[in-house]
């Protein structure tokens, strides 16, 4: 079999053919982007260009065959409104601007502290038609944590990483699922007791969350991608049954899924935590393949029963520990656990990309990472 390109590599993997080697792409949490680059760090979260330079450096510093872009829409505006950027304690740099206050560190997300934003509303308050944007023109981060989508500068981002990487690497984009989207309007409390008391206006409220990711995700294919990611964080057994997630996650997962199928570019969904439950169910969007598959104890995904219940139908990308193995493991149980991965995935599926199962944890180290590569050298190739 002849040597592939990293973006031959993971595309014949995620259409269930046989590729030279195993891929390996590793999402980066922002912590240990920021950790492995040190770059200044609000540079890093707003300027779209130091963002691309970081994340093609690190593909190529840890020989990963993709590259993952879970920011985009950056502003060229960010600076206009900025108060004053000072440094603090640890390194830290606190950005003030006219309504809130931000606090970017070389380890963590932002941290953002509103001036008067209102808290979150409860279902009975929900205004569809005013409440919910019809053009999706933020990125629910983390708790309190906004990404702005700049409309006029959505996908620079992609412009700028193929200038860097041509058709030899695999890029990939991301959206956030409706039910994301709904939880942080609502709050998590809130949320999921309106599924309860009012779940028609919840099917409604997150409709219109599916029509305006399905629209952003449309024009997000027509950008020189190979995939695009559903992240899909709160979507595990650890926060709704099985029946709630055919009823509020399914239905609008599987729009945005069909019309991004429909543009041919593959799709995955990244679920974190427990799924066992839900992989058939999973199946069932019409997704290309499925990201995490959380081991024990982290989640309760067994890799080689993942691959014989939906092997055959979709890829796989995952499972490593992020904590217990790459983080925390003594090198030779790390060696280990990447090798059975590596074996299962080569024997048990079609389809198999070698992965952290959730986001690189910010303190693993420079020679844990490069030991995924040593690892698919050693074990992962095919011929």
């Amino acid at each position: 079999m002849k040597n592939m390109t990293s973006k031959e590599r993971v595309l014949a993997a995620m259409n269930l053919q046989l590729p030279d080697k195993v891929p390996l792409m590793c999402q980066f949490s922002i912590g240990s982007m920021m950790t492995h680059l040190q770059p200044y760090p609000y540079e890093f979260w707003y300027d779209k260009n130091v963002f691309a330079d970081g994340l093609s450096s690190l593909r190529e510093m840890f020989k990963f065959d993709g590259i993952l872009v879970s920011l985009h829409g950056h502003s060229d505006k960010w600076k206009q409104e900025l108060i004053s950027c000072e440094k603090i304690e640890e390194g830290n740099f606190r950005l003030t601007y006219p309504d809130r206050t931000e606090v970017h560190s070389w380890t963590d997300l932002p941290l953002v502290s509103f001036q008067n934003r209102k808290g979150q509303k409860s279902i009975g308050d929900i205004d569809i038609e005013r409440d919910i944007p019809d053009e999706i023109n933020y990125i629910p981060v983390s708790g309190n944590l906004y990404f702005d989508l700049d409309k006029d500068h959505l996908f620079d981002i992609f412009d700028i990483i193929y200038a860097k990487v041509g058709d030899s690497v695999s890029v990939h984009g991301e959206i956030t699922s409706p039910f994301d989207y709904f939880l942080d309007l609502l709050g998590y409390e809130n949320g999921l007791v309106a599924l309860i008391m009012e779940p028609e206006k919840c099917k409604l409220i997150l409709a219109k969350f599916a029509n305006g990711i399905m629209d952003l995700a449309v024009k997000m294919c027509d950008k020189p991608i190979d995939a695009i990611k559903i992240s899909s964080p709160f979507a595990g057994m650890g926060f709704i049954s099985m029946e709630d997630y055919r009823e509020f996650v399914l239905p609008y997962e599987q729009k945005i899924i069909q019309a991004i199928r429909a543009k041919g570019v593959h799709v995955y969904i990244h679920t974190c935590g427990s799924i066992d439950d839900r992989l058939e169910l999973m199946r069932e969007s019409g997704t290309s393949g499925l990201e995490c598959l959380d081991p024990i104890p982290v989640g309760n995904v067994d890799l080689e029963d993942a691959f014989r219940r939906i092997g055959n139908d979709l890829f796989i990308k995952g499972n490593i520990d992020s904590v217990n193995t790459l983080l925390f493991a003594e090198d030779e149980k790390a060696e280990a656990d990447v090798k059975k991965i590596i074996e299962i995935g080569m024997t048990k599926g079609k389809g198999f990309i070698l992965s952290t199962a959730c986001s690189i944890a910010p303190m693993v180290t420079n020679q844990r990472l490069l030991m995924l590569s040593e690892l698919i050298q050693k074990y992962g190739c095919y011929t």
